[in-house]
């Protein structure tokens, strides 16, 4: 079951297209122990039968695409059993680059998008930007506005993010990519959750620290975030991307836990009678006609 009184928390962290850093992290108690309710990645690996690694315990929501391009899915949302199934639905987009699932919670509805940005194009970016404006679902109405949060992999480097003594991040072309982004988040009402300064990836050949992985929320949703941390202590295997886990105070219903009978403990002879009670009313064999 969720902890927290089933308040809804996301872990987001790039895997690097690793068995193995996803299955570490699946595979333990720390997601259960820490209440995470909702686990975004981005380039998770996929397997030739076209799956990823994951378990019992979470439902996989892939990109609306994975079944037609699932070469090109970089995004994976999975949602923790505890939730009831009731209580939440994924939301079609066009790219396998971009993952939506709203969920019902005690303060009305919230729209998690999981996003891989691509280092070297816009388009995402745009797909998004075109999506908030045409859907009149996520934008609601003034009286009624679900949440919005963006979590991801963005790819982009800017001195509201980043260190801003690193200036050899901030080449005219990579300003000139955050300026795009900044200005799309900015159009649709997002603020940045995660605060500034704080890195979350670890460059295998310069070895130093940037920041690529993001959390953007909708302006109106600010007070619902607890906390908003990247998790250097949960460093995992085989990525460079540290986790961020953002916790929001919004109740979610969940999952009722299934009653499985003990048939260690049958009383068999109160069993046999009872049985033979019910197979009285049977009606013997008959021939089958049509």
């Amino acid at each position: 079951m969720l902890r927290d009184n089933d308040k809804i928390s996301i872990w987001q962290q790039n895997v690097n297209k690793s068995p193995t850093c996803q299955h570490d992290l699946l595979s333990g108690k720390l997601l259960t122990d820490m209440g995470i309710s909702v686990v975004a990645l981005q380039e998770p690996p996929v397997n030739f039968l076209n799956l990823t690694v994951a378990s019992r315990n979470w439902t996989p929501a892939y990109p609306s695409t994975h079944l037609t391009s699932p070469d090109k899915t970089r995004s994976l949302t999975l949602i923790s059993a505890a939730l009831s199934s009731e209580s939440w639905e994924q939301v079609t987009f066009p790219s396998g680059d971009v993952t939506i699932i709203s969920i019902k919670t005690n303060s009305g509805k919230i729209f998690i998008i999981n996003i891989y940005n691509d280092g070297n194009s816009n388009e995402t970016i745009s797909q998004l930007t075109e999506f908030h404006r045409d859907n009149n679902v996520i934008n609601g109405t003034e009286v009624s506005r679900p949440h919005v949060l963006w979590v991801g992999n963005f790819n982009r480097h800017h001195p509201l993010w980043d260190d801003p003594n690193d200036t050899r991040l901030f080449t005219n072309e990579a300003l000139r990519a955050a300026e795009n982004l900044i200005e799309a988040v900015i159009s649709l009402g997002l603020k940045l959750a995660l605060p500034s300064g704080i890195p979350t990836h670890y460059h295998n050949v310069t070895k130093k620290w940037t920041r690529l992985d993001q959390v953007f929320i909708s302006e109106h949703s600010t007070d619902i975030i607890e906390s908003c941390n990247m998790e250097s202590r949960f460093r995992s295997i085989k990525t460079n991307h540290l986790p961020v886990v953002t916790k929001l105070n919004l109740e979610v219903p969940t999952a009722q836990p299934t009653v499985f009978c003990n048939f260690r403990k049958v009383d068999w002879g109160d069993f046999r009678e009872n049985l033979a009670k019910h197979l009285t009313n049977i009606k013997g064999p008959q021939q089958i006609r049509d």
